[in-house]
């Protein structure tokens, strides 16, 4: 089923703020709870990770209200990020099909800036990501027919 939730990057403290987050909304992290860094499987040509940042949080995700989801990561300088107020959220679309995800994605990255192509990754989406022409952060994971 499709659905829009937020996407939240932090520097190194995204366990802290989710935890805060919990407090505050109740409820259980979905799916297998905390995924880390060190959770990446490795794979020939891809940089290992930094032993500094192996137990820093790659995804999460607490269900808020209404079937509204916050999601969220730490982003590390190792990796290439720097986090800034203003480039720390992301609206996070997971549309129907393939398809309806590169349609969006086509539209939506038209005249700004795409940071990372659509593709298959190894958690089995079809992802990528992008800036619009007016600056602000979309996110696509499409779990349905992600190996077409």
């Amino acid at each position: 089923m499709a659905r829009v939730s937020i996407y939240l990057n932090f520097s190194r403290d995204t366990e802290e703020a989710f935890s805060f987050y919990k407090s505050v909304f109740g409820g259980e992290f979905s799916g297998n709870g905390i995924a880390r860094f060190s959770d990446i499987p490795a794979e020939e040509g891809t940089p290992s990770i930094a032993d500094e940042d192996k137990n820093l949080v790659m995804h999460i995700e607490l269900p808020i209200l209404d079937g509204f989801v916050l999601m969220g990561t730490d982003a590390p300088e190792s990796m290439g990020f720097k986090v800034n107020k203003g480039n720390n959220v992301h609206i996070n679309l997971e549309p129907d099909s393939k398809a309806e995800t590169k349609r969006l994605f086509e539209a939506l990255s038209a005249g700004g800036k795409v940071t990372m192509e659509l593709q298959v990754m190894f958690w089995g989406a079809y992802y990528g990501s992008c800036t619009d022409k007016f600056g602000v952060h979309w996110m696509f994971n499409c779990t349905e027919n992600s190996k077409d």
